[in-house]
């Protein structure tokens, strides 16, 4: 298969470093950016969630429609993921009062089973193996659940179980630190610890973004919530647009 070929087949980022390092600013911001237009706009949840869940809805389309990879789309829907997963899970666990455990459960749940229902209609979740339609449904649609799980995940770990954002990211970074060292060391599966990854990145993400905004009385720098957006957003274009990104390559 020639390199041409791959580009039109394969439309997600190879995983490198640098896609780890955008992901985990990509989550930060979904959770400053979510919390700047729920809250410091004062548009509740609700709405919030709306606004959000069309812009992921139109970024998803448009992804799903190029017929090819580009790095800009691939990590602007990212964004769009991580943002509606923010304020849907606010919105769920504190305004329909499901609570951080209930919504963490009951998400973890839906993102089980989209996993399993993907594997059972195409044969695999490996990433590699997005180069539909149909498999970049699914990927976009488990992605969207794993954001929500970590908005729901990260609150839980930092206030129920009382770590503290700072308690929190420390637990978060280390399983991450543990999921890397087993990638390296251990015969377990990439997929397995490629989605595990994937889904720390979320909360580690979210309470890092919370240490960031939230008032110095519950733990936070109190930066303001733009600010922060529009720095996590201008250093997510430094390592988008300087650093070379290639599409991942399609399983034989």
């Amino acid at each position: 298969m020639n390199t041409e070929k791959q580009h039109v087949l394969t439309k997600v980022p190879e995983v490198t470093l640098t896609f780890w390092i955008i992901k985990i600013l990509a989550t930060t911001l979904g959770e400053t950016g979510g919390d700047a237009v729920s809250m410091s706009m004062n548009l509740g949840y609700l709405v919030a969630t709306g606004i959000f869940a069309a812009l992921f809805l139109g970024a998803v389309f448009a992804q799903v429609s190029a017929r090819r990879f580009h790095p800009s789309l691939y990590w602007v829907t990212i964004i769009a993921t991580t943002t509606v997963g923010t304020t849907l899970a606010d919105f769920a666990t504190r305004s329909l009062g499901i609570g951080y455990a209930g919504g963490s459960l009951l998400l973890c749940a839906l993102l089980l089973g989209s996993l399993f229902v993907w594997h059972r209609a195409l044969g695999s979740v490996a990433v590699e193996m997005v180069s539909s339609p149909k498999s970049e449904m699914f990927y976009w649609m488990t992605i969207m659940f794993s954001q929500t799980l970590g908005t729901a995940l990260g609150d839980w770990t930092a206030d129920t179980a009382e770590l503290g954002y700072a308690g929190a990211a420390m637990v978060f970074g280390a399983m991450l630190a543990l999921v890397a060292a087993s990638y390296y060391w251990t015969k377990i599966s990439h997929t397995v610890l490629f989605w595990a990854a994937f889904i720390l990145t979320r909360p580690l993400g979210a309470v890092v973004g919370d240490f960031l905004d939230k008032p110095r009385d519950h733990g936070g720098l109190a930066l303001s919530r733009y600010a922060a957006s529009a720095a996590l957003l201008v250093l997510m274009a430094f390592f988008v647009f300087v650093f070379p990104h290639k599409p991942a390559k399609r399983a034989h």
